[in-house]
């Protein structure tokens, strides 16, 4: 029986006993000091699901009485949150370094008592612990959806089961700060009492829930009111890296005394509300600083772009240690000029993110280390920007963060869910990612080759056909498929986001028909697979809705590109009326769709700014 058990993650060793363990009704679970009850009656429910019901004690009693026993002895189990979890035909023994350990033992044997039947637990040995102490998932909350409270709460139960131990939510505009209405106006942003409950849900399952609010870069949230805009680095625009130019504020000015005051006060009212220690600033991707024509450009000639970078970031700093945090932040600017790192304050934790699979985590990770500044690595889920994922990158990006991070001391583990221009990704798309992340992050080398269709089948979908699990990895590799593919994002999306814009001047120049077509025949094959699930999820016909409606979109960016490439110039509005009139027709019932399912898991908040960029396209068919 062990050796067809699917755990998710695989502990660090685990050895296959001779026997089975009968569950005889009327014995006890022996909770010792220290022990919370709610650790008790986790195991308890565990055991229902595969027998009868045993009742907590925290007497004494004779061993024949005692099903299973639960103590936390951290001399016998050295390493912090590890544990040990016997099943012997006498019955279990759950030995824990601390109450994490005892939770996460738990969880490992409700994952195989509901993989049993006939009132019989395979008997066995694990020995666990986790490689990484921080594991953590961040949430990205605006751009654009703002999940509702019951899905915050299902998706932490899903997180702590597979042993997460911290959540962000990445904030711009997305708190209802008291004084500032205007920004989140429109937003549907969390409150302050919300934070409060999320927080004490999350405890209660060993998560810490850190805040996260960018502080310097991604503020146009912001800038664009009027009452901001004075604090903007580039009132008038910039030039991105890529040469893309934008007319719109960015950056908050790092010399404007102004900028530091607003975010004293946002962290003043955001911060009480938080248990953890810790805060994420942000401060990534500042492209604008320093640059020609802002308002530190100066400064910048004078004393470098890195430099008024640190500058600013200590700064914060000085605020985040005011009110007894540690500042995490990205390190995707501080790592632009290695020379200044060892300057950085050395209880900083810097955010090594990167998110396609040859991203230098080994590179980035060798400088973190010799500085001696504590560090995360920060892969990602690979769903943003690509409807329904981007498997293979997904599962390299993360693998490598793992193995590049214990080569050279991470810390902690962030697995990054963004949501960039319109969060068109539905939350079940990212469990693939979220699943393989945890389970990488607790033991790589025990699930380096974690069989994940498998995985998800049993703990995101709860599949009993084994249909799902695939059907999501394979859907997510159509990507693929399609050609040209693109850092951070795939053809397919790209279709639809820039369809007013001829193809051949976007960065999909370069996409063949036979390939659109080809990804066509892949998505349409892998679908006919849909209705042979047998998902038991308690939201099993939404899963299937939100796959189909990923899949509708997929289909209709292949038939977009198709007739776009046989457009004179490539445009939209060069496909033969006709043709645009089809496209319309089927494009139309999606975006009812669209909204139904964004609502289903989503605040109504960003719902109008993410269809938009869909609605834009339906207007160009019927221009």
């Amino acid at each position: 029986m062990v050796q067809s058990l699917v755990l998710l993650p695989a502990p660090q060793r685990l050895n296959d006993l001779e026997g089975a363990l009968e569950l005889e009704p009327g014995r006890f679970i022996w909770l010792a000091d220290g022990v919370p009850l709610p650790i008790g009656r986790a195991v308890r429910a565990a055991l229902a699901a595969a027998g009868p019901h045993w009742t907590l004690t925290a007497a004494r009693l004779d061993g024949r009485q005692i099903g299973a026993s639960i103590r936390l002895d951290p001399e016998a189990i050295p390493r912090a949150q590890g544990y040990t979890l016997s099943i012997t035909p006498q019955g279990i023994e759950i030995v824990a370094h601390d109450r994490p350990g005892a939770f996460y033992a738990a969880m490992t044997l409700t994952q195989i008592a509901r993989q049993m039947e006939d009132n019989r637990l395979p008997c066995l040995q694990i020995e666990d612990w986790p490689d990484f102490p921080n594991r953590g998932v961040m949430l990205d909350i605006s751009r654009d959806k703002v999940p509702t409270m019951d899905t915050l709460y299902d998706l932490i139960d899903r997180l702590a089961s597979w042993k997460i131990n911290q959540l962000q939510l990445y904030t711009e505009h997305t708190f209802a700060y008291r004084n500032h209405p205007v920004v989140w106006a429109e937003a549907s942003p969390m409150t302050g009492e919300e934070i409060l409950e999320l927080d004490a849900f999350c405890r209660e399952r060993y998560i810490e829930l850190v805040p996260n609010q960018n502080s310097f870069g991604h503020m146009l949230r912001w800038l664009k009111h009027p009452a901001y805009a004075h604090l903007a680095e580039a009132p008038n625009g910039f030039t991105f890296p890529w040469g893309r130019v934008s007319r719109e504020p960015f950056s908050l000015c790092p010399t404007d005394p102004g900028s530091l005051a607003l975010l004293a006060e946002l962290y003043e009212e955001l911060l009480p509300h938080f248990s953890s220690r810790q805060f994420n600033v942000g401060c990534d991707e500042t492209w604008d600083v320093g640059q020609p024509g802002t308002r530190s450009e100066a400064v910048a000639r004078q004393k470098g772009a890195g430099r008024v970078y640190l500058d600013f970031l200590r700064q914060i700093h000085d605020l985040v240690t005011r009110h007894g945090r540690t500042m995490q932040f990205w390190g995707d600017i501080i790592i632009k000029h290695p020379d200044l790192i060892p300057e950085l304050p050395a209880d900083t934790i810097a955010l090594e993110w990167g998110y396609e699979a040859d991203h230098p985590f080994d590179e980035h990770g060798a400088v973190f280390a010799a500085s001696g500044i504590p560090f995360y690595v920060c892969p990602g889920t690979s769903s943003w920007l690509s409807i329904a994922g981007r498997t293979a990158n997904a599962l390299a990006n993360l693998w490598s963060a793992a193995e590049n991070g214990l080569k050279h001391g991470a810390i902690g583990y962030l697995n990054t869910d963004w949501g960039d221009y319109g969060h068109w990704q539905p939350l079940p798309v990212s469990y693939l990612g979220f699943a393989y992340g945890a389970a990488v992050s607790w033991a790589a080398a025990a699930n380096h080759t974690l069989d994940v269709p498998a995985a998800l089948d049993h703990f995101a979908f709860q599949d009993e056909a084994g249909v799902m699990g695939q059907l999501a990895y394979d859907l997510g590799n159509v990507y693929q498929l399609a050609g040209v593919l693109g850092d951070n994002r795939s053809a397919l999306h790209g279709l639809l986001m820039h369809a007013d814009v001829p193809l051949g001047e976007t960065w999909m120049a370069g996409l063949k028909a036979q390939d659109l077509a080809r990804a066509q025949a892949a998505i349409e094959e892998i679908m006919l697979r849909l209705d042979s699930a047998q998902i038991m999820a308690l939201d099993a016909d939404l899963i299937m809705d939100e796959f189909d409606l990923a899949a509708n979109l997929l289909l209709h960016a292949c038939k977009l590109g198709q007739a776009q490439l046989a457009a004179p110039g490539q445009k939209v509005t060069s496909i033969p009326d006709r043709q645009r009139k089809r496209l319309a027709e089927e494009l139309e019932p999606l975006l009812d769709e669209y909204r139904r399912i964004w609502l289903a898991r989503n605040r109504p908040g960003g719902l109008a700014d993410s269809i938009a960029r869909l609605e834009k396209l339906l207007e160009l068919y019927r221009a």
